[in-house]
């Protein structure tokens, strides 16, 4: 078993060293107003209940169901709109890339970046985050063991980069359905680097409703308090004014005023877990 190698996201926050740290946002931008709105809650829940929360939101959702699925505002819109976040409130920034072309320009913004389940053994999009030198997070794919996630950590080592964090999402269980083993969280913390639980993608239902995903997001607030009393090192979880309204994941989101209440109950079980 490796120690686990904390890291710095920015000078105020570090993922890994004992503290819980919550990574939250809706899960596209749909427009700047509406980011803005939600990261300015998102301050103020951070410091209402002591937790450092890196703000997430898509700026491109390549990976929809069907192709008439809306995807978000596009790279550079988006990376504008996530540096005005930093800029207002504080925030470290993250966001997901598809592409290898797409790290550099990111990496310019982003204090992390993410890759996505779907893309997780993507050799070229891989190096091309660790070369950048910014922390990525990989999120473990849903037809992935958690030993196997070896080889992604490897990829990004070769780029010299050592600022590596892996996500449990959920694994397929039949059609349309994922199931959460939360001994993936020590194994996986077991090969060096801090675990973040996606609690969130972890209720989704991928294709569940034909033509987009589906989800059960009321089970999410559970998966949390579940996954901090295991272990973990932070938690991923989208949020919403309104899910049902949102374009995307809407689902499986934990609505913006239940989040105080669902990071208050997980910090808790944190701390019976012997957390700082």
């Amino acid at each position: 078993m490796k120690k686990v190698r904390a890291v710095r996201i920015t000078k105020d926050v570090t993922i890994g060293d004992g503290y819980l740290v919550a990574i939250c946002g809706p899960c596209v931008i749909e427009d700047r107003a509406g980011c803005l709105r939600i990261a300015a809650a998102l301050a103020v829940i951070a410091r209402d209940v002591g937790m450092p929360v890196i703000f997430k939101a898509s700026f491109d959702k390549a990976n929809r169901s069907s192709v008439d699925s809306f995807r978000g505002v596009g790279l550079k819109r988006g990376l504008s709109i996530l540096a005005e976040v930093r800029e207002r409130y504080g925030l470290p920034v993250t966001s997901d890339i598809h592409l290898p072309e797409q790290a550099r320009p990111a990496a310019k913004v982003l204090d992390m970046l993410q890759i996505p389940a779907f893309l997780c053994r993507q050799t070229d999009l891989l190096l091309a985050a660790g070369r950048t030198g910014k922390p990525v997070n990989v999120k473990k794919g849903q037809f992935m063991s958690p030993g196997e996630m070896a080889g992604i950590i490897g990829k990004i080592e070769n780029t010299g980069n050592g600022k590596i964090l892996l996500t449990e999402r959920g694994t397929f269980f039949g059609y349309n359905s994922l199931v959460v083993d939360f001994t993936s969280l020590p194994q996986m913390r077991a090969l060096g680097c801090p675990v973040v639980f996606d609690a969130t993608h972890s209720v989704q239902k991928p294709g569940g409703r034909g033509g987009r995903s589906g989800g059960r997001g009321r089970y999410a607030p559970a998966l949390a308090r579940a996954a901090a009393a295991v272990g973990c090192d932070a938690l991923f979880i989208e949020t919403h004014p309104t899910p049902k309204s949102a374009p995307s994941d809407g689902d499986n989101m934990i609505p913006l005023k239940n989040l105080e209440r669902v990071l208050c109950d997980a910090l808790d079980m944190h701390y019976l877990a012997g957390g700082k």
